[in-house]
């Protein structure tokens, strides 16, 4: 099976690829601003949103190829959070398939390790694999108040996720868990000198999950890379400072991309 494409707006085309646990209605406040500047490609990644029910297995390769199978060729890709590793997997592996790459507060690798201290503690995403199969929606609501913490506009910002999360159905608990083993496992930094094509690296300086200092980084390790902190953002940027992050894709598209 296909996973679940929407089609919005007018113009280059860009792909949207939402993070752990949501779909792709969450970039709503995004697709307002962007929607007369490109054709939209929104796409709800395996096992989450619309493509619950898909049966396709959410791993970086399976994922990346199943996003390029349902969106044109030569398109600018940005991935918030997970969708990031996705968007940056396929931009490594599929450079023909990826015009120019957008991170939206997502990094190469999210846990620590000796050569990249910016990372969050690994035990992170193994407490939350371990409490999802006691209790569920609890455990989400955590993960959402996690994401949420550090913005500026932190109440707005949990209640546009907690008003999203189950929209279109609960992911399976097992989708959840191999979501987290990627957020825990992957690490695609070598790949960062490689890419063909140039990048946008949008971090949250008030992020909890993912430091901006890893982002910046990051940017510093790609070719053609340009990087923005969102002052007042957090992990999810495009929901309370989204006239910001539209106008930083908007730029990038015009001169980079």
């Amino acid at each position: 099976m296909t996973l679940f494409h929407e089609v919005r707006g007018q113009g280059p085309a860009l792909v949207l690829l939402h993070g752990w646990a949501m779909h792709a209605g969450i970039f709503a406040p995004l697709v307002q601003r962007l929607e007369h500047h490109f054709t939209l490609h929104l796409v709800d990644l395996p096992g989450h949103g619309r493509s619950r029910d898909a049966g396709l297995p959410l791993t970086l390769d399976h994922a990346a190829q199943a996003v390029a199978d349902v969106v044109p060729d030569a398109a600018l890709w940005l991935g918030w959070s997970l969708g990031g590793l996705v968007a940056l997997h396929a931009a490594a592996t599929r450079p023909a398939r990826v015009r120019g790459l957008v991170m939206v507060a997502a990094n190469p690798r999210f846990v620590r390790a000796d050569d990249w201290p910016q990372g969050m503690d690994a035990s992170v995403f193994r407490t939350f694999a371990s409490e999802l199969q006691r209790d569920y929606r609890a455990t989400l609501d955590r993960f959402l108040m996690l994401e949420a913490q550090g913005s500026e506009k932190m109440r707005e910002e949990l209640r546009l996720l907690r008003a999203e999360a189950f929209a279109h159905g609960a992911p399976h608990t097992d989708v959840l868990c191999d979501g987290l083993g990627l957020l825990e496992d992957t690490d695609l930094r070598a790949t960062l000198p490689t890419l063909a094509m140039p990048s946008l690296w949008i971090a949250g300086r008030r992020d909890r999950l993912v430091a901006p200092a890893a982002m910046q980084a990051a940017a510093a390790m790609a070719p053609r890379a340009d990087f923005h902190q969102i002052s007042s953002g957090g992990h999810a940027p495009f929901l309370t400072q989204a006239d910001d992050v539209a106008a930083q894709v908007r730029g990038f598209a015009a001169g980079r991309a």
